[in-house]
């Protein structure tokens, strides 16, 4: 068996042809998915990078792994009271798994040295860390990537992890790279008006701070503007994005076409998916992956599996927690009792119907906040706004407004109770599997807040003060005391 997981950050699925964009980012994935199964109600359990591969990795949802945050006790693996000899993820992580069922594990990423989150190593046979924590281009990537299927491709019972970062922000395709979408407009649905709006909001990757608190540009990052004050300067955040989609999708077909030329295209499985989307305007949001919402959680799954299903696609919820079972089943693995996912194997290889009533989906490293997917509505639950003045409810009809224009929450109090009620069932159910009864939220609430958001209150004020929006500030003492505590 040869697998082969191609792993690009920060890729909304709804940016991707395979997903209905309109603008051609990803001819390459497309190609795959026409061979593959297209999952349409993918989701990572929890946002964003550190929490979403320790999720992946694990089989765990976060408040059972306890990696939620992006620093302090929240951001790492909770200690295994019970660990022999060796920890279990020598052998129920997807990686371990894969190495203990006989497949050689080759990784070619610098996740782990980019959050210090070395037990994502586990389970490799061979690890290339590109050496810059995730700020390399693809072509600094793909080389390794080309080398090692060269060497090693035509074997057999090999898993070889491929970790692209072109998408993630600051935007950063190389300066010899011509913007592909020129010519090519933004969604509609972000007007004069909508920007005018968002220009007058406040929070950290609103419109005028795209830098998070300020408009700054790093000297070596000039395609991906620090504010937007025209929709001129949304054109060139949204070319920026895409063109990293569209530069990643490039090195996926100088993959995909040495798979072919070496004759192993048709026996290899090939899964491409990402760590999370990115917001791009919803609420009020650009640029950033920091709320567990729809765009934040949504992601791409594209699985060409031999003698699966070809140009399928799938629309049951799923998340990526999910994957670690559904390998299990498709290689003949025990499941293991540590895992919380359930396998869509059947879904892959017959078309069977898969997949969850509902998903529970968390975001603690912005913001705090835990979120409902149920039929076409998202329900969120804010515990730390991160600065964006969030309401504690929120509802949104993904059907009919995919992009988060519309709180209906206030109209809609039985959907929101029934959302709400499903929230706590979840949370009674996971806190039961913990060895621990502090919930990692309490966690990273007791210990200040969300990492992103911690402490740095105050100095953005200045900010506002020099953008003309010093009006936030009394707002801001109101809702985040603590933070003007001398």
């Amino acid at each position: 068996m040869r697998i082969i997981y191609l792993d690009i950050d920060t890729t909304r699925a709804d940016h991707l042809g395979c997903y209905g964009y309109h603008r051609n980012t990803s001819p390459n994935i497309d190609s795959v998915a026409k061979e593959g199964v297209v999952f349409n109600n993918y989701y990572c359990s929890d946002a964003p990078c550190l929490p979403s591969r320790t999720a992946l990795f694990t089989g765990q949802f976060g408040i059972r792994n306890g990696a939620v945050n992006h620093g302090k006790t929240a951001s790492q693996l909770r200690i295994d009271e019970n660990r022999d000899f060796k920890s279990h993820l020598e052998e129920d992580s997807l990686f371990g798994m894969l190495r203990r069922k006989g497949l050689y594990t080759c990784g070619i990423t610098p996740f782990a040295s980019r959050h210090s989150s070395w037990y994502y190593y586990c389970g490799f046979n061979e690890i290339y860390d590109t050496g810059k924590y995730g700020d390399e281009n693809a072509d600094e990537v793909t080389p390794i990537a080309l080398n090692w299927i060269n060497r090693n491709g035509s074997k057999e019972n090999w898993y070889l992890h491929v970790n692209l970062w072109d998408p993630h922000t600051p935007y950063r395709t190389p300066s010899d790279f011509e913007n592909p979408f020129k010519d090519d407009q933004i969604p509609d649905w972000i007007t004069e008006d909508v920007l005018e709006q968002h220009k007058k909001m406040a929070g950290p990757h609103c419109a005028q701070e795209i830098g998070m608190y300020s408009d700054f540009v790093p000297a070596k990052f000039p395609k991906q503007p620090g504010r937007l004050d025209t929709l001129t300067d949304v054109k060139k955040l949204f070319d920026g994005y895409d063109s990293g989609i569209r530069y990643a999708d490039i090195h996926v077909g100088k993959i995909i076409d040495l798979l072919k030329e070496k004759g192993i295209y048709e026996d290899t499985a090939i899964i491409i998916s990402t760590d999370h989307g990115e917001n791009m305007g919803e609420l009020g949001i650009y640029a950033e992956h920091g709320t567990a919402d729809h765009p934040t959680c949504h992601i791409p799954m594209v699985v060409k599996w031999p003698n699966g299903l070809k140009g399928h696609g799938d629309h049951s919820l799923h998340y990526n927690i999910d994957l670690i079972p559904t390998l299990a089943e498709l290689l003949d693995i025990k499941p293991s009792k540590n895992w919380d996912g359930s396998s869509y194997a059947k879904s892959l290889v017959n078309g069977d119907i898969t997949g969850h009533d509902y998903l529970v989906l968390s975001q603690m490293s912005h913001v705090c906040q835990r979120s409902v997917r149920y039929g076409e509505y998202l329900y969120m639950r804010t515990y730390h706004d991160g600065y964006h003045f969030f309401p504690k409810h929120m509802l949104f009809n993904l059907k009919t407004d995919p992009y988060e224009q519309f709180n209906i929450a206030d109209n809609n109090p039985d959907l929101v109770n029934k959302c709400v009620a499903m929230l706590f069932d979840w949370h009674d159910e996971y806190m039961k599997k913990n060895n621990y009864t502090e919930d990692v939220l309490s966690t990273v609430m007791r210990e200040g807040g969300p990492f992103h958001a911690n402490g740095n209150l105050k100095n953005y004020t200045n900010y506002l003060i020099k953008t003309g929006r010093e009006e936030y500030i009394e707002k801001y003492k109101q809702v985040h005391p603590e933070e003007f505590k001398s």
